[in-house]
């Protein structure tokens, strides 16, 4: 029987897979119980007022880092229903942000993951908004050393802080926030105008961070600075914002807009500035090199007025905006989207090329969610219906390969007729596929087909909020994340990390879960009508290995998925066996 075309869409798939996983999911060494926000410090210990800082009026004598940032300023605290932290009066920063529903890892006691941080500290992350004066012109405005006064306080859902600045020669700069219930700020800048002349000024924003945080190194997921800006999502990774940065004069990008957002990302977070849809902006992608500052690179994304405003004598002039400081929760970012009128803000959730099948598969699993209280259920659910619309092409399938099967001995009449004229061989094998209207190739579609299906999940399970810390049962605290447990130090019983060994220790990642999913991947070749060729059967012998040890390192949700994938494979096969009246494999009657 020749199999050719087999053994290559089989050889296609697998070399799909461990494309996959060398080029997209490489292994790592097994990362800690949950990874931390880039930049994240613990917020443990930190006041109402921020980590340090003091109330608004107090002012004690500042203390200094080496690069003589102060590191007590009088802030105004943030106490919100999911946002807790401070914004520091020097300066005007929104600079101290504490997630309070999220934690750094799945222990009960860790440390609410802070998102933005002061200058002062090690990984400085902030917001910042200003004025600009328009060319030839000169007013005395707010700087980063300016010293403002609060107006109310603390900032919490429906009491607004004001911050007011009043430079001496007649001009009053305010700066108003509000923040809702969940992550979103409403940012109001106001120059009051005393003096006897219009005065025309630029509002600006900008989302700053001070140095280049750990990324988690994979290519499905974009961390760095992005937007949706001139009608189309911008992406632009930490290096490339440097490289076309240096190009450029410190612009990695730059356009006009005239709606939109953007931002700086992490895997699970989001710092997004958002201006008023209807006020044409400038927006810049910026990479800046402070050569004399421990952290030399700064990343920077900024907003900026197209037309500048004008305030009249006894009159004001403003500017409203927002800002997103927070999680990426899916169902949030599509109402603020809807709300608000911002195109493509769900986007911020890197749903990748296959978005028309991703998010659709991540609303799936978080209805079922939502109906069994547990997302490894509902990943369960979710593959007895995805296998029920694929059950139409396995049963095809498998006839198929039975009726290879029973080809077999007209197949091997044909290589012994044909031995010495092998151009004559492969018009006669296609003759007999046509005329038995048998497909050599049907025997892996169902795996060639879910591939896209497997990646979307793959992409759903990694990327998106909802699945971060996510339990199942025993010994699986995190979906989102590897197995934890490793045969290669019998399961915890030997003192050391397998995974962290030279050389081979990253590939040393061998879970209970992907054991499981091998043995299931044993079980289901063993149902398939097995190949005359012996090159071609020790192939196959060889592929629950070789897929076992490639998947061990993706997260334990996708191995469970695949694990029953392969139990519901089993299952529909002994039917279609059992109706075909197949006594054992090998032996059908077609």
């Amino acid at each position: 029987m020749d199999q050719k075309r087999l053994v290559m869409a089989i050889a296609i798939s697998l070399a799909i897979m461990l494309g996959f996983q060398t080029f997209v999911a490489p292994y790592l060494p097994q990362p800690p119980p949950e990874p931390v926000v880039a930049g994240a410090r613990p917020a443990g210990g930190t006041t109402a007022t921020g980590g340090g800082a003091t109330a608004v009026g107090l002012q004690p004598a500042a203390e200094t880092t080496a690069n003589q940032i102060p590191k007590v300023v009088p802030r105004v605290a943030i106490n919100a229903k999911k946002l807790s932290g401070s914004i520091s009066l020097l300066g005007a920063r929104l600079d101290d942000v504490v997630l309070t529903d999220y934690r750094d890892t799945v222990a009960p006691d860790s440390p609410n993951v802070r998102l933005l941080e002061p200058r002062s500290d090690e990984h400085p992350y902030y917001v910042q908004y200003g004025w600009a004066a328009p060319l030839g012109e000169t007013v005395k405005l707010p700087s980063d050393d300016t010293v403002w006064t609060a107006i109310g306080g603390p900032l919490v859902t429906g009491n607004k802080v004001t911050l007011r600045w009043d430079n001496g020669a007649g001009l009053t700069f305010l700066i108003e926030f509000a923040v809702d219930e969940d992550y979103l700020f409403s940012i109001r800048q106001t120059v009051r105008n005393t003096t006897g002349q219009p005065v025309k000024l630029l509002p600006w924003s900008r989302i700053r961070r001070d140095y280049k945080p750990e990324t988690s190194g994979y290519y499905v997921l974009h961390e760095g600075l992005l937007g949706f800006i001139d009608g189309s999502l911008k992406e632009t990774t930490y290096d490339s914002a440097k490289s076309d940065g240096e190009k450029k004069k410190g612009i990695a990008l730059e356009a006009n807009t005239a709606n939109g957002w953007a931002g700086i990302t992490d895997k699970y977070w989001l710092t997004a500035m958002i201006p008023d849809q209807a006020v044409p902006t400038h927006v810049y992608f910026r990479h800046i090199e402070d050569k004399a500052a421990v952290n030399k690179d700064r990343y920077q994304v900024d907003y900026v007025t197209q037309e500048a405003l004008t305030a009249n004598p006894g009159g004001e002039a403003a500017l409203e905006s927002h800002l997103f400081v927070g999680a990426k929760v899916v169902r949030l970012l599509d109402r603020y989207e809807n709300d608000l009128h911002l195109p493509h803000f769900d986007k911020a959730v890197d749903f990748g090329y296959f978005y028309f099948l991703t998010k659709p598969i991540f609303f799936a699993i978080d209805y079922f969610n939502g109906l069994l209280g547990n997302f490894g259920l509902a990943i369960m659910l979710f593959t007895v219906i995805v296998k029920g619309l694929f059950f139409p092409l396995a049963d095809y399938s498998y006839r198929s390969m039975s009726k290879m099967k029973l080809l077999a001995p007209k197949m091997a009449e044909l290589r012994e007729r044909y031995k010495d004229d092998p151009s004559k061989l492969q018009p006669e094998m296609m003759a007999l596929y046509k005329a038995e209207k048998v497909n050599p190739a049907s025997g892996c579609l169902p795996i060639v087909i879910q591939i896209p299906v497997f990646f979307s999940l793959y992409k759903v399970i990694f990327i998106t909020i909802e699945m971060r810390q996510a339990p199942f049962f025993g010994w699986i605290k995190d979906l989102s994340v590897v197995d934890p447990t490793n045969l290669f130090n019998l399961f915890g019983l030997l003192p050391f990390d397998p995974t962290q060994l030279p050389w081979f220790g990253p590939y040393l990642q061998m879970g209970v879960w992907p054991l499981v999913m091998g043995v299931t991947m044993f079980l289901q070749q063993k149902l398939n009508p097995p190949p005359p060729d012996p090159m071609q059967a020790r192939m196959f012998q060889l592929m629950p290995i070789l897929f076992t040890f490639m998947m061990a390192g993706f997260p334990a949700g996708l191995i469970i998925y695949w694990s029953w994938n392969n139990l519901l494979s089993i299952g529909q096969q002994w039917l279609m066996m059992r109706r075909t009246r197949l006594a054992k494999p090998g032996l059908a009657r077609v």
